[in-house]
């Protein structure tokens, strides 16, 4: 793998020194860069914890990725570069869902000279750029995130307002890569897994996150949201290809799409 390439594939020119401003640019222009989406799981492609395989789809074929792609292949390039960082397992909705979440989403601790950082660039819409481990809130283009430090082990980041998911928490500690790896077989396998159910794409814009999911599109402000609702085939496979940068076909999947969203909403239209 070629830490060259990477740079090149999210825009990165100049020096890279294993310090906080590399490592905010590196975070910001990876998800401008690169659409977090769930195209291999809704076409039936496995996924693996292999930065290896996530170089190869995401800088040699253009693709994006979900959580343990796109900070896989982020946090093996921040080591390569010089960082020291870790892989945690967290648990998206843990809140809600209990312990049985954990492993469902990958994040990861840089650490610098004044603490671990928290970075992601895998949970889809949330953070813009990385942020120390500590409690309190957080500005980021004018949306509000809060670390909040639950117990002697768990912490919690609050997504923005307008995020897709409220919440994830994560122990600051190393993951046991064998619960990562069951959660995302689980994930891209299970009838009840959103991934499975639902196609996924993200990306963030200067000013905006943009969003699809099945049929319905949102871009995110400071301002708020507007949605609207895709009317067929062809207009999906032009969201895809114009705002989410992906040259992947998936006409063919409208039909599912289409039935998932009567299923959420109980219309067609």
């Amino acid at each position: 793998m070629n830490v060259q390439a990477y740079l090149d594939r999210i825009g990165f020119a100049g020096e890279v020194h294993a310090d906080v401003d590399t490592l905010r640019d590196l975070h910001r222009r990876h998800l401008m860069s690169v659409s977090y989406e769930n195209l291999s799981v809704q076409l039936g492609e496995p996924v693996s914890l292999s930065p290896a395989a996530s170089y190869a789809k995401i800088v040699e074929s253009g693709r994006g990725g979900w959580c343990y792609e796109m900070n896989g292949l982020f946090g093996w390039a921040l080591q390569e570069i010089g960082f020291d960082v870790m892989r945690m397992a967290a648990g998206v909705l843990r809140s809600i869902r209990g312990d049985r979440s954990i492993g469902n989403h990958l994040a990861l601790a840089v650490h610098l000279e004044d603490g671990p950082w928290l970075a992601d660039v895998g949970f889809g819409d949330g953070l813009r750029e990385p942020v120390p481990l500590r409690e309190g809130p957080i500005e980021q283009a004018g949306l509000q995130y809060r670390l909040e430090l639950l117990d002697d082990e768990h912490w919690r980041l609050h997504n923005h307002a307008h995020g897709g998911a409220a919440d994830f928490d994560f122990r600051y500690k190393r993951a046991e890569e064998s619960q990562l790896d069951e959660l995302c077989t689980w994930l891209q396998t299970a009838e009840d897994s959103g991934f499975v159910q639902s196609l996924i794409c993200q990306r963030f814009t200067p000013n905006t996150i943009e969003v699809l999911r099945g049929r319905v599109r949102r871009t995110v402000t400071l301002n708020g949201t507007r949605d609207w609702v895709l009317g067929d085939a062809d207009e999906l496979q032009q969201e895809i290809h114009d705002t989410f940068e992906l040259d992947t076909e998936v006409r063919h999947l409208w039909p599912r799409i289409v039935r998932r969203h009567e299923v959420l909403f109980g219309v067609s239209s």
